[in-house]
């Protein structure tokens, strides 16, 4: 909910998991969020990240290696990474 200087207004912003868009609960203790940084032609950290969330389901599953390895083959096209 925002107010009308468009501020938010809400106490708690759930997040969505980056692999399966699904809604990570507050009561969600297993999830992570994992900010990848990206570095430049000669390796050199540039100060620019993406950030990825990953459910626990995802986790439980034993597919959060693989999730987060597609999502980052994904990302890295966007963001001109090597």
């Amino acid at each position: 909910m925002q107010n009308e200087e468009g501020q938010n207004m809400d106490l708690y912003i759930p997040r969505k998991c980056s692999a399966t868009n699904r809604l990570i609960t507050s009561k969600d203790h297993a999830s992570v969020q994992i900010n990848i940084g990206h570095v430049d032609e000669r390796g050199i950290y540039t100060g620019a990240f993406s950030t990825f969330a990953l459910c626990g389901f995802i986790r439980a599953q034993g597919d959060a290696d693989s999730a987060l390895d597609r999502l980052w083959q994904k990302k890295k096209v966007e963001v001109r990474q090597q």
